[in-house]
């Protein structure tokens, strides 16, 4: 039978549907879940807005009904319009190989330029105080460092350096390295949190439950790596999950938003009147080193900002 289908020339196996294919080509590049998912979805809604046509047989003309419903009807941001398109602009190019000029050339929506909320001292000391535990300890660390919300959360053991006072950041924006500084402040609060973290460690290993998610090739090249204590999570989540790109249940770090809610929550309890969230805690430490005389070229190398004048958008610039 597989012969007879060889030679009639009708493949044995069902085609690819094409959001694999995405899907496939999103993890052939090590692009991030959050960017397989977000990618996905805009390939499937521009889909079915056109009464799930192949991309094959659509246009400029149909990328920019899309486009345009998204502006008008769904009064999308300009980033979220951007994002759109990069989706599109990745399944075009990547996913079917289709060099489309016209994609290039489509009009962007320009981002609104917009000074970033940044909280005084004494606001900051106002909203810690109304955080407890593991959240008080990352928002201190978020403020302390200049780390951004997922750069926090992803954080493993072995990354930090408490000798040195540092933390190396891993595949940060921009899939790049950096170094940051670890507070002298926070650095005994950390390692009674390290204690405690270890015990759950210890709990996993005893349970015989997978290891944590080991980026890229690493899990291949090392097999037994993501059980080892210095690869854990430091801020691990009490539950365990199903890693949805292997199907292995795990324990994977804490989630961003449980964080996200409880600085707003602190927010309001601490009686700030600005829309403060996780990212202000990185612009007021920025804000803050400068205002204490810090050179803002090491400032920018702390942030990791591959440009100075993003570390000038700043009100104290």
């Amino acid at each position: 039978m597989a012969i007879a289908s060889v030679k009639s020339g009708i493949s044995s196996h069902p085609p690819v549907k094409l959001l694999d294919q995405v899907r496939d080509r999103i993890r052939y590049k090590h692009y991030s879940l959050r960017t397989e998912q977000s990618y996905v979805q805009w390939v499937k809604r521009f889909v079915l807005f056109h009464g799930k046509r192949h991309p094959n047989t659509m246009g400029a003309r149909e990328v920019e009904g899309f486009l345009s419903h998204l502006a008008n009807e769904g009064n999308v941001s300009a980033s979220t319009h951007q994002q759109a398109l990069s989706a599109l602009l990745f399944l075009y190019k990547e996913v079917l190989g289709v060099n489309l000029p016209w994609l290039e050339n489509l009009s962007r929506p320009k981002k609104p330029k917009r000074l970033p909320v940044v909280l005084t001292v004494t606001e900051i000391r106002k909203m810690l105080a109304q955080l407890e535990g593991t959240h008080a300890l990352m928002a201190r660390l978020l403020y302390g460092s200049g780390m951004r919300l997922m750069e926090c959360v992803r954080l493993r053991v072995k990354d930090v350096d408490f000798e040195r006072g540092e933390i190396l950041i891993r595949e940060g924006k921009g899939n790049k390295d950096r170094v940051t500084m670890l507070p002298d402040a926070l650095a005994a609060d950390l390692r009674a949190h390290l204690v405690r973290v270890r015990g759950l460690w210890e709990q996993d290993r005893e349970a015989g439950r997978a290891g944590v998610f080991m980026p890229q090739a690493l899990e291949k090249k090392y097999p037994n790596g993501g059980k080892t204590w210095p690869w854990f999570w430091v801020f691990p989540s009490r539950s365990l999950s199903v890693d949805p790109r292997t199907g292995i249940e795990r324990r994977h770090h804490a989630h961003e938003q449980a964080l996200q809610r409880a600085i707003k929550q602190a927010v309001v309890n601490g009686g700030i009147a600005k829309p403060a969230t996780t990212h202000s805690l990185r612009h007021s430490f920025a804000t803050h080193l400068l205002q204490s005389g810090y050179d803002i070229r090491t400032v920018q190398e702390l942030l990791g900002h591959s440009d100075v004048s993003t570390t000038m958008i700043s009100p104290t610039c």
